[in-house]
């Protein structure tokens, strides 16, 4: 059963064989996401021909599809515009002037949010967090970053892609693709500009930077996590005044035994008690 033009079928199950081909036999299913980016680079969303078609390729159900689908907001199930313009909303962008510049683009674009422009160009999002925040605030079009935006930075923004000039973004290629060119690259499949522009720019470097010139370094970074535990475990019990060190068992137990199969610290106040002991040590070194 064909869900999509003959040509564009075929070109989209090769995609997907290789796809497929990054998981292990019997574990098929776990490519669900990056064949969703597939046919949104398609489409220029998940269509009910993606959804149908994801669902045969892995022999599970439409129902299955869409319940990932709609849990992921990068996942569009309605038209979506050539540019995605997300606004950072969270709370240190929203006060250095987040709030600000969505208000501003509303009224600029006259759409609200999750609305698409009449020429199909953007489509404005207010995003809650853009993970930038060192570059506060920050735009992302199609997951690019424009940092340190302004109200009207932004208007000249939005106005340069709907009159189809090319937009740079601060850190990242030269050029910002389109919807469906980035849905492509999200499927697994790079173009040729992950080499372009900065990756981590001065303020997210400030604090490594200071860091080396203190030369700070890690003292936990390279042991086991047992041995962890045990040393951890040695400086709780040093701290409270005792010196019984035969319990290397207990801190892992109650806070998860660090990379272990508990799946990480439990419990705040044994994870607190440990970072307290460890900070002690570090201050007795000095």
């Amino acid at each position: 059963m064909g869900f999509y033009d003959p040509e564009v079928e075929q070109r989209l199950r090769s995609d997907a064989d290789d796809i497929l081909g990054r998981y292990p036999q019997g574990h098929e299913r776990s490519a669900l996401l990056p064949l969703l980016h597939l046919v949104q680079s398609e489409d220029g969303y998940v269509s009910s021909n993606g959804i149908a078609l994801c669902a045969d390729i892995l022999d599970i159900s439409q129902a299955e599809v869409s319940a990932v689908a709609t849990f992921y907001t990068q996942y569009k199930r309605h038209p979506n515009g050539e540019y995605t313009v997300g606004v950072c909303t969270n709370a240190l962008c929203a006060v250095m002037g987040g709030d600000a510049i969505f208000e501003a683009l509303q009224d600029h674009l006259d759409v609200g949010n999750d609305e698409t422009t009449a020429d199909g160009k953007i489509t404005l999002e207010a995003v809650e967090c853009n993970a930038a925040c060192d570059y506060a605030p920050v735009i992302m079009v199609n997951w690019e970053f424009f940092d340190n935006q302004t109200p009207g930075s932004a208007k000249q923004l939005v106005d340069d892609i709907q009159a189809g000039k090319p937009v740079t973004p601060t850190r990242g290629p030269d050029v910002v693709p389109t919807f469906k060119e980035m849905s492509h690259i999200l499927a697994g499949f790079p173009d040729e500009h992950a080499h372009e522009g900065v990756s981590a720019g001065p303020a997210s470097l400030t604090g490594l930077k200071a860091a080396q010139q203190r030369g700070w370094t890690t003292d936990y970074a390279h042991e086991k996590p047992s041995s962890f535990a045990a040393t951890v475990n040695t400086n709780v019990e040093r701290k409270a005044g005792t010196q019984n060190v035969g319990k290397e068992h207990s801190s892992a137990e109650h806070s998860g035994a660090v990379g272990g199969d508990t799946g990480g610290v439990k419990g705040g106040k044994g994870a607190n008690t440990d970072t307290d002991a460890i900070v002690a040590q570090k201050g007795a070194r000095k």
